[in-house]
Protein backbone atom coordinates (compact mmCIF):
# COMPACT_ATOMS: atom_id res chain seq x y z
CA UNK A 1 0.00 0.00 0.00
CA UNK A 2 1.51 3.33 -1.10
CA UNK A 3 0.50 6.71 0.32
CA UNK A 4 1.92 9.90 -1.21
CA UNK A 5 1.80 13.34 0.43
CA UNK A 6 2.11 16.35 -1.90
CA UNK A 7 3.04 19.47 0.08
CA UNK A 8 3.16 22.94 -1.49
CA UNK A 9 4.58 24.65 1.59
CA UNK A 10 7.34 27.15 0.93
CA UNK A 11 8.84 27.86 4.33
CA UNK A 12 11.06 25.71 6.55
CA UNK A 13 9.56 24.61 8.87
CA UNK A 14 6.21 24.60 7.13
CA UNK A 15 2.76 24.33 8.68
CA UNK A 16 1.60 22.89 5.33
CA UNK A 17 4.12 20.07 5.60
CA UNK A 18 3.23 19.57 9.26
CA UNK A 19 -0.45 19.13 8.40
CA UNK A 20 0.43 16.62 5.69
CA UNK A 21 2.61 14.66 8.08
CA UNK A 22 -0.10 14.53 10.74
CA UNK A 23 -2.69 13.31 8.24
CA UNK A 24 -0.31 10.63 6.92
CA UNK A 25 0.55 9.49 10.46
CA UNK A 26 -3.11 8.59 11.00
CA UNK A 27 -3.96 7.32 7.51
CA UNK A 28 -0.92 5.09 6.95
CA UNK A 29 -1.54 2.59 9.77
CA UNK A 30 -5.31 2.58 9.22
CA UNK A 31 -5.01 1.86 5.49
CA UNK A 32 -3.41 -1.55 6.08
CA UNK A 33 -5.42 -2.62 9.15
CA UNK A 34 -5.78 -5.34 10.29
CA UNK A 35 -2.53 -6.29 8.54
CA UNK A 36 0.63 -5.42 10.51
CA UNK A 37 2.65 -2.37 9.55
CA UNK A 38 1.62 0.99 8.04
CA UNK A 39 1.42 1.93 4.37
CA UNK A 40 4.59 3.08 2.62
CA UNK A 41 4.59 6.90 2.83
CA UNK A 42 6.42 9.24 0.47
CA UNK A 43 6.40 13.03 0.81
CA UNK A 44 6.85 15.26 -2.25
CA UNK A 45 7.93 18.83 -1.44
CA UNK A 46 6.93 20.99 -4.41
CA UNK A 47 9.28 23.83 -3.48
CA UNK A 48 12.18 21.53 -4.37
CA UNK A 49 10.66 20.93 -7.82
CA UNK A 50 9.66 24.50 -8.71
CA UNK A 51 12.28 25.00 -11.44
CA UNK A 52 11.61 21.61 -13.03
CA UNK A 53 7.86 22.27 -13.01
CA UNK A 54 8.42 25.55 -14.89
CA UNK A 55 10.72 23.84 -17.41
CA UNK A 56 8.09 21.18 -18.06
CA UNK A 57 5.75 23.75 -19.59
CA UNK A 58 8.47 24.99 -21.97
CA UNK A 59 10.22 21.68 -22.71
CA UNK A 60 7.11 19.58 -22.97
CA UNK A 61 8.27 16.74 -20.73
CA UNK A 62 9.28 16.22 -17.08
CA UNK A 63 12.79 15.22 -16.19
CA UNK A 64 14.76 14.01 -13.19
CA UNK A 65 13.12 14.38 -9.79
CA UNK A 66 9.86 15.71 -11.25
CA UNK A 67 9.42 12.65 -13.44
CA UNK A 68 9.97 10.46 -10.36
CA UNK A 69 7.39 12.51 -8.44
CA UNK A 70 4.85 12.05 -11.23
CA UNK A 71 5.47 8.31 -11.20
CA UNK A 72 5.00 8.21 -7.43
CA UNK A 73 1.70 10.07 -7.63
CA UNK A 74 0.40 7.93 -10.49
CA UNK A 75 1.39 4.74 -8.67
CA UNK A 76 0.00 5.71 -5.26
CA UNK A 77 -2.96 3.95 -3.68
CA UNK A 78 -3.93 7.23 -2.04
CA UNK A 79 -2.91 10.89 -1.99
CA UNK A 80 -2.83 13.61 0.63
CA UNK A 81 -2.53 17.03 -1.02
CA UNK A 82 -1.85 20.13 1.07
CA UNK A 83 -1.47 23.73 -0.08
CA UNK A 84 -1.10 27.10 1.59
CA UNK A 85 -3.83 29.60 0.69
CA UNK A 86 -2.77 32.41 -1.61
CA UNK A 87 -5.34 34.99 -2.78
CA UNK A 88 -8.22 32.84 -1.50
CA UNK A 89 -7.17 29.79 -3.52
CA UNK A 90 -4.47 27.15 -3.86
CA UNK A 91 -0.94 28.30 -4.63
CA UNK A 92 0.32 28.66 -8.20
CA UNK A 93 3.02 26.08 -7.55
CA UNK A 94 0.43 23.56 -6.38
CA UNK A 95 -1.78 24.11 -9.43
CA UNK A 96 1.20 24.01 -11.81
CA UNK A 97 2.30 20.61 -10.49
CA UNK A 98 -1.08 19.02 -11.14
CA UNK A 99 -1.44 20.85 -14.47
CA UNK A 100 1.87 19.40 -15.65
CA UNK A 101 0.94 15.96 -14.31
CA UNK A 102 -2.40 15.90 -16.13
CA UNK A 103 -0.88 17.15 -19.40
CA UNK A 104 1.51 14.21 -19.44
CA UNK A 105 -1.01 11.67 -18.16
CA UNK A 106 -4.68 12.77 -18.15
CA UNK A 107 -5.66 9.60 -16.29
CA UNK A 108 -3.02 9.83 -13.55
CA UNK A 109 -5.57 10.61 -10.83
CA UNK A 110 -8.62 8.86 -12.26
CA UNK A 111 -10.29 6.82 -9.51
CA UNK A 112 -7.55 7.62 -6.99
CA UNK A 113 -8.55 8.47 -3.40
CA UNK A 114 -7.43 12.00 -2.55
CA UNK A 115 -7.59 13.82 0.79
CA UNK A 116 -7.58 17.60 0.30
CA UNK A 117 -6.12 19.92 2.94
CA UNK A 118 -4.98 23.52 3.23
CA UNK A 119 -3.37 25.95 5.65
CA UNK A 120 -3.84 29.69 6.06
CA UNK A 121 -3.55 32.60 8.41
CA UNK A 122 -7.26 33.01 9.05
CA UNK A 123 -10.34 30.80 9.30
CA UNK A 124 -12.02 32.97 6.66
CA UNK A 125 -10.14 31.04 3.97
CA UNK A 126 -11.54 27.64 4.98
CA UNK A 127 -13.95 27.64 2.02
CA UNK A 128 -10.93 27.08 -0.24
CA UNK A 129 -11.45 23.35 0.29
CA UNK A 130 -14.86 23.25 -1.38
CA UNK A 131 -14.57 26.21 -3.74
CA UNK A 132 -11.13 25.49 -5.19
CA UNK A 133 -9.55 22.17 -4.21
CA UNK A 134 -12.56 19.87 -4.47
CA UNK A 135 -13.58 21.06 -7.97
CA UNK A 136 -9.99 20.72 -9.20
CA UNK A 137 -9.63 17.09 -8.16
CA UNK A 138 -13.16 16.21 -9.21
CA UNK A 139 -12.26 17.52 -12.67
CA UNK A 140 -9.19 15.28 -12.64
CA UNK A 141 -11.59 12.39 -11.83
CA UNK A 142 -10.08 11.61 -8.45
CA UNK A 143 -12.23 10.23 -5.65
CA UNK A 144 -12.14 13.11 -3.18
CA UNK A 145 -12.50 12.17 0.49
CA UNK A 146 -15.70 13.71 1.95
CA UNK A 147 -13.91 15.46 4.81
CA UNK A 148 -11.30 18.07 3.95
CA UNK A 149 -9.00 19.60 6.57
CA UNK A 150 -8.23 23.29 6.86
CA UNK A 151 -5.87 24.57 9.54
CA UNK A 152 -5.65 28.28 10.32
CA UNK A 153 -2.88 29.65 12.50
CA UNK A 154 -5.20 29.63 15.52
CA UNK A 155 -6.12 25.95 15.01
CA UNK A 156 -2.72 24.58 15.96
CA UNK A 157 -2.97 23.29 19.49
CA UNK A 158 -6.67 24.15 19.68
CA UNK A 159 -9.53 21.74 20.20
CA UNK A 160 -11.06 20.38 17.01
CA UNK A 161 -8.14 19.99 14.61
CA UNK A 162 -7.21 16.50 15.86
CA UNK A 163 -10.79 15.33 15.35
CA UNK A 164 -10.89 16.60 11.76
CA UNK A 165 -7.55 14.97 11.04
CA UNK A 166 -8.72 11.64 12.46
CA UNK A 167 -11.96 11.69 10.52
CA UNK A 168 -10.46 12.69 7.17
CA UNK A 169 -7.53 10.29 7.46
CA UNK A 170 -9.90 7.48 8.43
CA UNK A 171 -12.03 8.13 5.35
CA UNK A 172 -8.94 8.07 3.13
CA UNK A 173 -7.74 4.82 4.70
CA UNK A 174 -11.15 3.25 4.10
CA UNK A 175 -11.03 4.12 0.41
CA UNK A 176 -7.42 2.96 0.09
CA UNK A 177 -8.24 -0.37 1.66
CA UNK A 178 -11.03 -0.88 -0.84
CA UNK A 179 -13.73 -1.12 1.80
CA UNK A 180 -17.31 -0.20 1.04
CA UNK A 181 -17.87 3.54 1.30
CA UNK A 182 -21.40 2.74 2.43
CA UNK A 183 -20.07 1.63 5.80
CA UNK A 184 -21.00 4.34 8.32
CA UNK A 185 -17.99 6.22 9.61
CA UNK A 186 -17.77 7.27 13.26
CA UNK A 187 -18.55 10.92 13.85
CA UNK A 188 -15.96 12.86 15.79
CA UNK A 189 -17.40 16.32 15.46
CA UNK A 190 -19.85 18.48 17.34
CA UNK A 191 -22.75 17.77 14.95
CA UNK A 192 -23.78 14.86 17.16
CA UNK A 193 -25.13 17.37 19.65
CA UNK A 194 -28.74 18.43 19.10
CA UNK A 195 -29.44 22.11 19.61
CA UNK A 196 -32.48 22.55 21.94
CA UNK A 197 -34.24 25.15 19.78
CA UNK A 198 -37.45 25.13 21.81
CA UNK A 199 -35.54 25.99 24.97
CA UNK A 200 -33.58 28.68 23.13
CA UNK A 201 -36.76 30.24 21.73
CA UNK A 202 -38.52 30.10 25.09
CA UNK A 203 -35.64 32.04 26.64
CA UNK A 204 -36.15 34.82 24.10
CA UNK A 205 -39.86 35.35 24.84
CA UNK A 206 -40.68 38.50 26.77
CA UNK A 207 -41.46 37.82 30.39
CA UNK A 208 -43.45 40.95 31.12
Amino acid sequence: MKLVVVSAGLSVPSSTRLLGDRLAAVAAPAATAPEPGPADVRVIELRDLAVEIAHTFTNGFPAGALAAAFDAVAGADGLIVVTPVFSASYSGLFKSFFDALSVGDPDALAGKPVLIAATGGTVRHSLVLDHALRPLFSYLRAVVVPTGVYAASEDWGAEGLDGRIDRAAGELATLMAGLSTARPLPRRDSFEEVTPFEERLAALRPTG
